[in-house]
């Protein structure tokens, strides 16, 4: 099974589950965030990084109190390494790095942490809390931390109930011509 293929086939088993605490399923969210990636004209891999971002969610299988448990499922790191079997780095780097890109906001930009959900707030905690300067260094000097800071600025407005977006359908052209 082609890789674009399990990925459909992960939305339609487990993309109407709740959104972590969120007003929006797993896919409402995932299409809401690649929607607006393509609004500012991003390329073709953001588009589909946008998309996939929170698909760690889909694989690791945890309720979705899981913050309320104390746990950080580390959704990031599990999409990325599950999507490099058929994505190259302009894909899984923006999506391993979009955790990292909210702690490194928190720690930029007070008024940022302010605009986080509560959802987002709690789950910051369990992922580290904002940056240290070391953290701010190291990610800085990452080749894909402008990308991981796009995906997350529209991570963050992807949960709104009700948003017209294109269906998954509409994606299935980016996700076979990476």
């Amino acid at each position: 099974m082609k890789i674009s293929d399990e990925i459909f086939d992960l939305f339609a088993r487990r993309g109407r589950e709740a959104y972590f605490g969120e007003p929006v399923s797993q896919l409402e969210h995932a299409l809401q965030t690649a929607h607006q990636a393509e609004l500012v004209g991003a390329t073709g891999s953001l588009v589909v990084a946008a998309l996939l971002h929170d698909i760690g969610h889909l694989l690791h299988r945890l309720p979705e109190d899981v913050a309320d448990r104390g746990i950080d499922g580390r959704h990031e790191l599990i999409g990325a390494a599950w999507l490099a079997k058929g994505f190259g780095e302009e894909v899984t780097e923006p999506i391993r790095l979009h955790v990292a890109a909210k702690r490194y906001l928190c720690r930029m930009d007070k008024e940022y942490f302010d605009r986080l959900s509560f959802a987002s707030k709690q789950s910051l905690v369990l992922q580290g809390g904002p940056m240290n300067e070391s953290e701010v260094r190291e990610f800085e000097a990452s080749s894909y931390s402008r990308e991981g800071l796009l995906v997350r600025q529209w991570d963050d407005t992807a949960k709104e109930v009700g948003l017209k977006v294109p269906e998954l359908s509409y994606y299935q052209t980016f996700l076979k011509n990476m």
